[in-house]
């Protein structure tokens, strides 16, 4: 994996055809082009969106993050080329389950790339993989002094190398070329924090199918990061199950029903579904909030923000609310960009909050 902290390579070079962020998702691929001017993400011109496209994935084909059918998802990253008319094959792409770890990790201070070197020898016992079976990255967040000298303060990923390379497999087929590997709550972080929260102590919650993603970002930068194994299409499968009727229909039942409003009594089945896997999640998110804020006293979330495809079941955002006690809003991944006629968005992709991870994907080699 490639991770750059965001002040660290100001420079870097922009290719002028425009980054491609790839989000493989489990139920559909994405790709974004986010074309920069002078000084790439850094710079002063605000960035455009210049191509975005997806194609729904066959059940299945990824699961939990990970390539599980290799020719479906060629298949579906060949069709999202020919519709999305990107302007390269060079893309980054995204890893994020319950297979990445994510440790908070303060070192003895040294240049970023000896950090990198030295992550073998020091974090076996952080991880639960051996670490011959996985990729190390080290994303610094600060510095301080410490009793014995300078430290770097920062958070460790690792992620399994089989995981990241299946996904590379399946993108190479397709005949695109990988040129990073990032870690999706970070991408996140970039899409959403650029604007109207890079001053704010952040709670972005990413529900995607099967992973809620929560990273909690003070000042614009990542402070912590938790992988959570449950999204929305587990409420779908729910809604499924206790009803007896396919995925497609239960989505739309699900979309009809939300969490927190009274329901017929035909569809009281699929409310209770849809609370058992609902009331938990939240809980979950909650919790992690509450450990956050224990653990940074006087510096506690300020405001939770909601991405994700999962992030729109109707009510969702109010009994967030109402169970942290923090206000809940939905994030907007376009509010800090320019949005070109040939990305072809219609009205629901421009309220879409799918489009944060393949965005903040195309950020990252930009940072």
């Amino acid at each position: 994996m490639d991770q750059r902290h965001p002040y660290e390579e100001k420079g870097t070079s922009v290719p002028k055809a425009g980054v491609i962020g790839l989000d493989l998702g489990s139920t559909h691929v994405r790709a974004a082009e986010v074309r920069f001017g002078r000084g790439g993400a850094a710079g002063k011109q605000v960035p455009t969106l210049t191509r975005y496209a997806q194609v729904r994935l066959p059940l299945g084909a990824v699961r939990d993050g990970e390539v599980a059918d290799p020719t479906a998802v060629t298949e579906a990253l060949q069709q999202l080329w020919t519709e999305g008319r990107f302007s390269s094959r060079d893309v980054n792409i995204g890893v994020g389950n319950q297979r990445v770890v994510v440790r908070e990790l303060e070192l003895p201070w040294m240049p970023l790339a000896h950090i990198r070197a030295s992550l073998p020898f020091q974090v076996g016992e952080l991880i639960p993989m051996a670490v011959e079976d996985a990729l190390l990255d080290y994303y610094p967040t600060g510095e301080r002094e410490g009793t014995s000298g300078r430290m770097v303060q920062g958070m460790l990923v690792a992620a399994t190398r089989d995981t990241v390379r299946a996904n590379l497999r399946a993108v190479e087929s397709a005949g695109l070329r990988p040129r990073m590997v990032d870690l999706n709550p970070f991408a996140v972080v970039r899409a959403m924090t650029r604007d109207a929260y890079a001053d704010q102590t952040v709670a972005l919650v990413e529900i995607g199918a099967r992973v809620t993603q929560v990273v909690v970002v003070a000042n614009g930068v990542p402070r912590f990061v938790r992988m959570l194994p449950s999204g929305g299409q587990n409420v779908t499968d729910a809604v499924a199950a206790a009803l007896g009727i396919a995925a497609s229909e239960a989505e739309e039942v699900k979309r009809v029903v939300g969490i927190g409003y009274s329901v017929t009594a035909d569809l009281a089945d699929a409310g209770e579904a849809i609370s058992t896997v609902v009331r938990p999640l939240v809980e979950a998110i909650r919790n992690t909030f509450v450990y956050y804020a224990s653990n940074n006293p006087g510096a506690g979330i300020e405001v939770a923000v909601l991405t994700g495809g999962g992030s729109q079941l109707p009510g969702l955002d109010r009994y967030l609310a109402s169970t942290s006690r923090l206000p809940v809003v939905a994030g907007d991944p376009l509010a800090a960009l320019r949005v070109a006629a040939s990305a072809q968005l219609d009205d629901a992709d421009r309220q879409s909050p799918l489009l944060a991870t393949p965005i903040g994907l195309a950020y990252g080699v930009a940072a």
